[in-house]
């Protein structure tokens, strides 16, 4: 889409005689109403932090990362986990000299939701060029606005809301495109052990 804002455009097609759109618009006389959405091609960005665990107590953490920074991590809670070497570890199983790898992959992707109301009734009256009046098959009365500069279908001929009379039938189509962004995010943890301590020298035998 070319433009993010919501539009709205209004189509009314008009005949002197016409016949009702669907039969379930004909048997609840009332406006119909259905919303679909589309996607645009997603982006996705990967963000990779690596740092190494240089402080533990209980559920806090701190890690230096590849910058040199500290970062502080309180309260952890025990159902976080970090994957090592295949196994889901919990914030007591992780060990000072640990590396850790958080990789976060955001998903962005543009949709536009379209919402389209029909309705079909009878002109019952008109304030051109700003509003008309609609009696629906059940006999009760609706108004609707009609945009700027909106032309109208009459018979084959088209003409502005000054066209419009009372007594005729019309099919009347209300478009809203609404674009959104939907942002999802995917994070993974994971680990490698610290090596194992130097063994310590054997005793000399004397």
């Amino acid at each position: 889409m070319n433009s993010r804002t919501a539009r709205t455009k209004w189509s009314l097609v008009l005949a002197v005689a016409v016949l009702c759109l669907a039969t379930a618009l004909c048997m609840t006389a009332q406006v119909q109403t259905t919303t679909t959405t589309s996607a645009d091609k997603a982006s996705v960005v990967t963000k990779v932090e690596k740092g190494e665990i240089v402080y533990i107590d209980g559920n806090n953490v701190v890690i230096k990362m590849e910058d040199g920074s500290l970062r502080h991590f309180d309260n952890v809670p025990d159902s976080a986990r970090i994957t090592v070497d295949g196994k889901e570890l919990g914030i007591h199983d992780v060990q000072v000299g640990m590396k850790v790898q958080r990789t976060i992959a955001t998903t962005t992707t543009p949709k536009t939701i379209t919402t389209v109301k029909s309705v079909t009734g009878k002109v019952w009256h008109v304030t051109p060029p700003s509003s008309v009046i609609l009696t629906l098959e059940d006999g009760t009365n609706q108004q609707f606005k009609i945009p700027n500069n909106q032309k109208f279908n009459v018979d084959g001929q088209m003409v502005d809301a000054w066209g419009l009379k009372k007594g005729m039938k019309i099919s009347a189509t209300k478009v809203v495109e609404e674009p959104i962004t939907v942002v999802e995010q995917q994070r993974k943890l994971t680990g490698t052990m610290p090596p194992p301590p130097p063994a310590p020298p054997a005793d000399l035998q004397s």
